[in-house]
């Protein structure tokens, strides 16, 4: 392998973000005496912490640096944190959409660590509040149009992930993507007027689930056939769509950000030795091979799931790290329209209820700030799953959680504000067959569309032949369009 470019995370202010990673990676490499042999290191100083930067300033300026270097290979490797990651999947993108305009230089391996594929919760809070997170940055104000990228369910961000779930495999164009990301929060760097600093299923930035790339768009929508639904109520089916396989590897005690356990800074042999794992890979038997190991070692660190946190004199906070799903919400109607003010409840069970939700399975709900009709649910899929008893591993006679049984099949029911007029919606409830439960997946997101159908009477539009002026500032609105 030949040139190695590093990307560094957003409002970074100084190239010590990259710790020792680059050195010991280089180090570890010879050491281990792999065909793995690092020519050129380059690392990345871009500005994201000006407010008149964008993602797409961002874009033009990386394809601009890499014909700079003038590199004697046709392809380069990258490795990435945090926004790195959705920055240089955007150049991707732009390169593949606009191939004139941006170099041809191709792109072997991504190696994203902790990258905020899907936004993070603590966007929103804006730059007053962020101000204080010195995990974040450190002395400047953040630019404003990133942070309005990495919102949770952005439409910038929905755009580059709903391309990429319905897009072609990358494999099949010779790009290997992998998506390593720590699995636990630095507790030492924990905000208390911020408790997404300490969220179980993150890294203390970015969510486990907002990480990975193995994602999902479904879609509830008005088709033939939905059953089991109230009269006078729109049955909606269930279509979904997987995007493309990607290697994903949780990082066992790695966290966002800190020379302590940030994945990036810290250069622990664990990650260093991960990466390598990637490098590694040729071909896509060995791709394949990888992703499914990884998903073997992901599955047995989900069986360890208790963590005991230190709390001094006292006895130590429990952490049940169930693994989460991030199900970002869209209500809309058929024309597009934004269904404003609309009420979506999920339920579970046969007959479908609200009431028979598993207690907890909702962690958090957050509104995007500027498609208010796009809300991110973070669920606990264990729950919702159901589990067994959670031992204390203290002593594996006490029980820290009893067995939880599954509640399925979920559904979706959908409650409009406008119900009469000349245009309105109806009740919409999703059918009887269909369970939103397979459209979501341990630490990983899915974009649930809904969509409703628009209730037209003929009274919007009708035609005469009377000559005689008559009012219809008062139409009534006759039967519906069908």
């Amino acid at each position: 392998m030949g040139t190695l470019v590093f990307v560094h995370g957003w409002s970074v202010t100084n190239t010590s973000t990259y710790g020792q990673m680059p050195q010991r990676l280089q180090q570890q490499a010879a050491a281990q005496g792999l065909p793995l042999t690092i020519r050129d290191i380059w690392l990345s100083e871009y500005v994201s912490f000006d407010d008149a930067v964008t993602m797409t300033d961002l874009v033009r300026a990386f394809d601009h640096a890499l014909r700079d270097l003038h590199l004697l290979e046709p392809s380069f490797a990258c490795i990435t944190h945090s926004t790195g990651g959705p920055v240089v999947r955007e150049w991707l993108r732009a390169q593949r959409d606009t191939p004139t305009r941006y170099s041809t230089i191709r792109l072997s391996h991504l190696v994203m660590l902790a990258p905020a594929n899907f936004g993070s919760a603590l966007a929103q809070l804006g730059k007053g509040v962020l101000g204080r997170l010195k995990a974040w940055f450190d002395g400047v104000e953040p630019g404003q149009r990133i942070l309005d990228w990495l919102e949770l369910g952005s439409a910038e961000s929905l755009r580059l992930n709903l391309d990429m779930i319905h897009g072609s495999d990358p494999l099949d164009g010779g790009l290997f993507r992998f998506v390593l990301t720590g699995d636990r929060p630095d507790r030492s760097l924990y905000d208390h007027l911020n408790s997404y600093t300490g969220e179980d299923g993150s890294d203390g930035v970015v969510r486990i689930a907002a990480a990975n790339l193995n994602a999902s768009h479904a879609v509830l929508s008005l088709a033939g056939g939905g059953s089991g639904v109230a009269a006078g109520t729109d049955p909606l089916s269930l279509y979904l769509t997987r995007g493309p396989r990607c290697a994903f590897k949780m990082i066992a005690g790695a966290a966002h950000s800190g020379t302590d356990h940030g994945i990036l800074a810290s250069a622990q042999p664990a990650t260093i030795e991960v990466i390598l794992r990637c490098l590694a890979v040729r071909d896509a038997p060995g791709y394949i091979a990888l992703c499914d190991a990884f998903e073997r070692e992901n599955a047995a660190r989900d069986a360890d799931k208790v963590e005991l946190e230190p709390a001094g004199p006292f006895p130590p906070r429990v952490h049940i790290h169930d693994p989460r799903s991030l199900l970002i919400l869209r209500l809309a109607d058929e024309a597009g329209e934004p269904l404003t003010g609309a009420g979506l409840l999920l339920t579970a069970g046969t007959p479908p209820s609200p009431d028979l939700m598993p207690p907890d399975f909702l962690v958090d709900r957050q509104a995007n700030s500027h498609q208010r009709t796009t809300v991110s649910l973070f669920l606990n899929h264990t729950l919702l799953a159901g589990d067994d008893r959670v031992p204390d591993p203290r002593n594996t006679r006490r029980t820290l959680r009893p067995a939880i049984q599954a509640h399925r099949p979920y559904g979706a029911l959908v409650k409009p504000v406008d119900l009469t007029g000349l245009v309105h919606h109806a009740l919409a409830q999703s059918g009887a067959s269909d369970d939103l439960f397979t459209a979501l997946g341990p630490h990983q997101t899915t974009v649930l569309d809904v969509v409703l159908p628009r209730k037209i009477h003929e009274g919007v539009f009708r035609l005469t032949q009377d000559l005689t002026p008559q009012d219809f500032s008062h139409p009534l609105p006759g039967a519906l369009i069908g």
